[in-house]
């Protein structure tokens, strides 16, 4: 039977072709997943944008010069040649955009494993690790569609606001969120109206988006893009998930020496990439500092200590799911010419952010 994926150019991310590629032969203490459903959102186009720099085309290759996207979902050991691992198990991790992924597990505990594949392991261990959902306190069955959709995303928003905090926000009383509509702003909004309910969270986003971010209920001012300078420009940090180097500049402009901390986080105006961390013109306040999720997990994991850690995320995630009930719609999307088309409507920007799209290969 052959594998499907959707490999995309490079080069020319709006390119995805739906192919047909022949397995492998399973090696000794190797897995084969069966890929079950996995979420198309913003931050895979992140993935994208920055892959080259970051190694995310590195994780599932695919011949030159295409790739293939990571996606987060769930999958079920289809064959196994390990003997912890059983056929039928069911994992939640980083996957291809295909039908189809080997692995070799190692690090195996009752919770997870690590892919010890040779190729992945100059990358991030953080998303080189599987959770087995028969022993995962993240993991409720009822709810995979969402921890598809919020999770990878919850993740970064969550240690945002526990960096933020580890450093007393840098002294700023609010704290702005461009593309607020984003699934990883709302899961800061969250983590920092939880922790830190003293500082003011300030959601921009486009005009069209402001009753959508207003309706979660996360931010305590909605703004549009195009009424950024009314804002009061009292001490604050922005944390710029749109990568739009315009509109960071004018957050610079209007906030200058108020502007304590400037955080860049993915890039989901595509067209538009902050120019701050690529040599370009200086805008007053600081300089625009790139914040890499995995690195902050690792640290996460090593002053709390890797079970306790594990905890802390746990608790906050199932908040944050009861926080963001009903304010995204679930999408579900049979086959995989279903993750091309849905692809090329992220790439686009045309889908609607209260829409979550979770694809079953």
């Amino acid at each position: 039977m052959t594998i499907q994926q959707i490999q995309v150019r490079k080069d020319a991310l709006e390119r995805a072709e739906l192919v047909h590629v022949e397995p492998m032969g399973l090696a000794d203490g190797a897995v084969r997943l069966a890929v079950e459903s996995f979420s198309v959102t913003a931050n895979n186009v992140t993935y994208a944008v920055v892959g080259d720099g970051f190694k995310y085309w590195d994780f599932f290759p695919a011949p030159a010069p295409y790739g293939i996207v990571p996606m987060w979902g769930h999958a079920r050991v289809a064959k196994s040649r390990h003997p912890e691992i059983e056929v039928g198990e069911r994992v939640y991790g980083y996957l291809p955009m295909g039908t189809s992924l080997d692995v070799v597990p190692g690090k195996v505990s009752a919770s997870g494993f690590t892919d010890m594949s040779e190729h992945r392991q100059p990358m991030s261990p953080v998303y080189n690790q599987y959770s087995r959902l028969a022993a995962d306190p993240e993991h409720d069955p009822a709810r995979e569609a969402e921890r598809m959709i919020f999770g990878p995303l919850f993740r970064t928003g969550f240690l945002i606001a526990d960096f933020m905090k580890r450093e007393d926000w840098f002294g700023a009383q609010a704290v702005l969120l461009t593309s607020a509509s984003s699934k990883t702003a709302m899961a800061l909004a969250s983590a920092a109206r939880a922790g830190s309910p003293e500082v003011r969270r300030i959601g921009l986003t486009s005009r069209g988006n402001v009753d959508f971010v207003a309706r979660t209920g996360l931010y305590d001012e909605v703004v549009a893009y195009d009424a950024v300078e009314e804002i009061e420009p009292r001490p604050a940090v922005v944390v710029d998930f749109a990568g739009d180097a315009d509109l960071l500049g004018r957050v610079h402009r209007h906030f200058a020496d108020a502007l304590r901390y400037s955080c860049l986080v993915g890039a989901t105006h595509r067209e538009a990439r902050s120019a701050f961390a690529e040599g370009g013109e200086q805008a007053p306040g600081p300089k625009p500092k790139l914040f890499f999720a995995p690195d902050h997990m690792i640290a996460f994991a090593r002053d709390h200590g890797r079970e306790q850690a594990s905890r802390l995320v746990a608790q906050a995630w199932h908040r944050f799911l009861g926080e963001v009930e009903g304010a995204v719609e679930i999408d579900r999307r049979k086959g995989l010419a279903a993750a091309r088309e849905v692809w090329l409507e992220m790439v686009a920007g045309k889908v609607d952010p209260a829409r979550g799209i979770v694809i079953e290969p």
